[in-house]
């Protein structure tokens, strides 16, 4: 990790073949930092690009401007992980490359990060992608986001300002970056949104598909996971396994009813070795929500996790 409290801002942003639109958006990039007359740095992640993306990033003379060509396309988390692991800003701006977020709107989400805001995230108005593949997808994501952690954002979008050292601390895992404002509030940072403009993409083309929709369900349903039950797993297991036992040791309490008052040969019948089973079954969620329980307090102390932060005064 490369820190140094002498850079302001950073603003991080991946590329994956945006040959159309490297050039410019460098540039109105450059512009509006510079208009803003703080010290910065313009990281851009070259994903392994194959075009001629790399090319026109390397034949810049912007000074502020540090290129990260990545040795193949390892997806955007990935990317952006990279970026954010080599900012050195107080303040980091994440933004897509494909112009559809516009670099002038960045003083706006700045200015409210400036207030002490930990992650301020940009809600898309007038968006025009198409409505059945991507604004109901969207929509249904945020809303099992926020009733899943609370978390008050209406749009978990690419367009955020984040506290750098908070960020920096985090460590994404692939499909992550879809959740930034959710994982900086599950560590007590707060959260607000910001309307911003969602322009129509004029070059290159989207990534965006079936297959990334479920990305984003798997995606919500492991942040579930490790939401509700990372720090205490044996509430998870502990549960099923109760549930499966009931079940199971009513089946047998039913057998063995039926051989006492109607001399019915259970040890024969396949419900009696069904019940076994669950009951073995129930014995060994248990055991694995034990095991689970500690290896999360050994994770814990490992990377000197806290479930909490402290407001700076």
């Amino acid at each position: 990790m490369i820190m140094s409290s002498s850079i302001f801002l950073s603003v991080v942003s991946p590329m994956h073949n945006e040959e159309g639109c490297a050039q410019e958006f460098l540039q109105r990039v450059y512009d509006v930092c510079a208009a803003l007359h703080c010290t910065f740095e313009i990281i851009i992640i070259d994903d392994g690009s194959t075009d001629k993306t790399l090319a026109i990033l390397n034949q810049s003379t912007i000074s502020e401007l540090k290129v990260l060509p990545l040795t193949r396309n390892t997806g955007q988390t990935a990317a952006i992980y990279a970026g954010i692991q080599h900012s050195c800003g107080e303040h980091i701006i994440i933004i897509d490359s494909d112009l559809q977020n516009l670099p002038e709107e960045i003083p706006l989400l700045l200015d409210i990060a400036k207030t002490g805001i930990d992650c301020v995230s940009g809600v898309r108005t007038k968006r025009t992608e198409t409505f059945f593949t991507r604004k109901i997808p969207s929509k249904l994501a945020n809303f099992l986001l926020r009733s899943i952690t609370g978390c008050p954002t209406k749009d978990m979008g690419g367009f955020k300002c984040i506290n750098g050292d908070l960020l920096r601390d985090i460590p994404l895992r692939s499909g992550q970056h879809r959740f930034l404002p959710v994982l900086i509030w599950i560590r007590g940072g707060s959260v607000q949104d910001v309307a911003v403009s969602s322009a129509p993409r004029t070059t290159g083309k989207s990534h965006y598909g079936l297959s990334r929709v479920l990305d984003v369900l798997f995606d919500i349903i492991l942040l579930w996971f490790q939401y509700s039950f990372k720090q205490r797993p044996i509430y998870l297991f502990g549960y099923i396994s109760l549930w499966i036992f009931l079940a199971a040791f009513s089946l047998l309490l039913y057998v063995c009813i039926e051989k006492f008052l109607f001399a019915i040969d259970m040890g024969t019948r396949p419900v009696f070795f069904f019940s076994l089973i669950g009951v073995l079954l129930s014995f060994f969620c248990l055991a694995f929500g034990f095991m689970l329980e500690i290896l999360s307090n050994v994770l814990n102390k490992v990377t000197d996790t806290m479930p909490y932060r402290i407001k700076k005064r």
